[in-house]
């Protein structure tokens, strides 16, 4: 059980919080967009949230393989297309800030493949989900575990 539960103590906050998961879910592709959100909780070790993004990156016909191996994705070329492996490598940038993290290597890399605004929405996508990840993590939100959501 959380330790609070963000939705009922701090009502504005979290429905801000939703209201840009909203705008994100809507503005970056499905696929990419449970990839983003698997990889940056992996990096930031949080169960409750890798649970969600990869039942639901199952759920959007991600293949078994290709969520395993997001948390080895720089390792793993024969299964992310160039397009995907930018958005990874985009995702720990920006969820692992610091001086040299969101090169102009990694920048231009993701730009092939993405327009200004789709770059503004995959960075808004990266961010929503390092906030849910540290509300998660904070509050100590585990994954559920009950007949409708089974450990098989």
């Amino acid at each position: 059980m959380p330790r609070i539960e963000m939705g009922r103590t701090n009502k504005l906050g979290y429905a801000a919080v939703i209201g840009l998961e909203g705008y994100a879910r809507k503005s970056v592709d499905p696929v990419l967009y449970e990839l983003i959100k698997l990889r940056a909780s992996v990096l930031n070790g949080c169960g409750y949230c890798v649970d969600m993004h990869a039942t639901a990156g199952r759920k959007r016909g991600i293949s078994v393989r290709k969520l395993f191996a997001v948390a080895a994705w720089e390792h793993s070329p024969t299964l992310f297309d160039d397009r995907e492996r930018a958005v990874l490598a985009l995702t720990d940038a920006v969820t692992r800030l610091g001086p040299d993290t969101v090169t102009d290597e990694i920048w231009s890399a993701a730009a092939a493949h993405f327009d200004d605004g789709e770059l503004g929405a995959l960075v808004l996508a990266i961010a929503t989900i390092n906030v849910w990840n540290r509300i998660a993590i904070s509050t100590e939100m585990a994954p559920p575990v009950d007949a409708k959501h089974p450990v098989e």
